[in-house]
């Protein structure tokens, strides 16, 4: 059972910057995939990047230029990196990781964003 801890999220102004961390209980070498989710309110829950063990990236397009994901294997971590926010990046942004076949979830964290 992976543990995911989000940290990071707060509330900015539009055009402004937030980066989110996510932390893992055990190694992250084993997890295929890792990635974020968001869900703002009244819609549906959506991807927004995703990055492979091997560290290939890929991103909504939504998102695409002003988010980046990574992750450090050697610290079992992974960030995105949010700038230019606008409003409509507001929502629950969770961490996900997969491995064989089970995906396992963080708790979320709030990113507010005003115009």
């Amino acid at each position: 059972q992976v543990q995911l801890v989000e940290s990071g999220g707060g509330s900015v102004q539009a055009g402004g910057s937030l980066r989110l961390s996510c932390a893992a209980s055990e190694s992250i070498f084993s997890l295929n995939v890792m990635g974020w989710f968001r869900q703002a309110p009244g819609k549906q829950r959506e991807l927004v990047a995703a990055i492979t063990s091997g560290g290939s990236a890929n991103y909504a397009d939504s998102v695409k230029g002003r988010f980046t994901i990574s992750r450090d294997n050697a610290k079992n971590t992974m960030a995105l990196q949010m700038n230019s926010l606008k409003p409509e990046d507001t929502a629950v942004y969770y961490c996900i990781a997969d491995r064989t076949g089970r995906r396992y979830w963080g708790q979320g964290t709030q990113v507010t964003v005003s115009s």
